[in-house]
């Protein structure tokens, strides 16, 4: 005669909550995959967007060539530092320089002392000031890992634009003087970024560029 084994309430509870947990533990490892992918997404596209410029300053150069492609050189490492800390894998391989794009940042280079004698003097609007005109539709926007007082860089400004940058996902903005050139619509410093990120973040996926002042 045959006896079936039946479990005891304790039993039972320990069984769920040995699911619960299994479950639960599954969870928090797929969060933080999707984080993980979020952060790697940023710094690839901060990748891209430095070595792009690299390319077009090499394709032609001018006599302040060699001081730029050793900053962003610089700005690279430092991105490659904190994609080895995110866990991410291999990085993107380096973009090609379009057509055109590095004559056009030299332009914009060999203009830059011009552009900022005509802004000396005019008062600054504040950050975060009024609106102007909507620029760049459906850009994401990065950082470019370089230091300094909040600014941007842009390959379709002149230097000295201003530009007020708005984070669509949390409603923070700031408005910066563009004062380099990049291969992004606006691509924000360091401390320009920190005004409007989302902790952790480093792509902003929605935002609004306007060009103000």
């Amino acid at each position: 005669m045959s006896r079936k084994r039946t479990m005891s309430t304790k039993q039972k509870i320990a069984l769920m909550t040995g699911a619960a947990t299994l479950a639960g533990g599954f969870a928090v490892v797929t969060m933080s995959m999707g984080h993980a992918s979020v952060v790697c997404d940023g710094l690839d596209q901060a990748l891209r967007n430095n070595e792009s410029f690299i390319a077009g300053q090499r394709a032609n150069p001018d006599a302040q060539s060699a001081a730029r492609i050793a900053n962003r050189e610089a700005v690279i490492k430092q991105i490659n530092v904190q994609r080895e800390a995110s866990g991410c894998g291999a990085a993107p391989a380096a973009p090609a320089a379009p057509a055109g794009q590095g004559q056009g940042q030299n332009q914009q280079g060999q203009n830059q002392n011009q552009n900022q004698g005509q802004n000396q003097g005019q008062a600054a609007p504040p950050a975060g000031g009024a609106g102007g005109q909507v620029v760049c539709a459906g850009s994401t926007v990065t950082l470019s890992g370089e230091a300094g007082a909040p600014a941007a860089s842009s390959n379709q400004f002149p230097l000295g634009t201003r530009l007020k940058v708005t984070n669509l996902d949390n409603n923070k903005s700031t408005t910066v003087s563009v004062t380099s050139t990049s291969g992004s619509c606006a691509l924000l410093n360091d401390a320009a970024f920190e005004q409007v990120r989302e902790p952790g973040k480093f792509l902003i996926r929605k935002a609004r560029i306007e060009r103000v002042g």
